[in-house]
């Protein structure tokens, strides 16, 4: 099983101290539906309460880009469907959000089983459009827009 560490640098290189705090702190401002700031959610393990991974959006434009990241001994088990099926019924239902996408690096198969498993479809792919480690990929571009009935 892969260390957390050595899972976050299949997603991005390690930030800087600075940076991480950065990030960190770009997330603590109450968030509403202006806010240009992601809004985060702690996923906690339903039994034990146990902190297992976030999930949230930001609204870009009027569509929410979604992001997950669960820790590694919790991947495969439908934490990260189950949760982002939950963040975008909210979403839809208490904020009137109706677009959704997903960014996910080349190579990511988990978190794109996690969005068609979530009705996204994979709308567009950016050849090396992100660096990790010194290697491009292409970022796979997913996208979900839901009707009014």
């Amino acid at each position: 099983m892969l260390r957390w560490l050595e899972y976050i640098r299949l997603c991005f290189d390690e930030p800087s101290p600075e940076q991480i705090k950065a990030s960190f702190e770009s997330r603590l401002p109450a968030w509403d539906k202006r806010s240009t700031h992601w809004l985060c959610l702690t996923l906690r393990e339903r039994n034990s309460g146990e902190k297992i991974g976030v999930t949230g959006f930001r609204l870009v434009d009027g569509i929410a880009e979604v992001g997950y990241l669960l820790l590694p001994q919790y991947h495969g088990l439908g934490f990260g469907t189950e949760s982002l099926k939950a963040l975008i019924q909210w979403a839809y239902a208490e904020q009137d959000i109706k677009s959704f996408k997903a960014i996910v690096t080349q190579g990511n198969v988990g978190s794109e089983k996690v969005l068609t498993k979530s009705g996204f479809i994979l709308n567009e792919v950016v050849p090396n459009a992100y660096e990790i480690g010194g290697e491009r990929y292409a970022d796979h571009i997913y996208t979900l827009a839901l009707s009014v009935n």
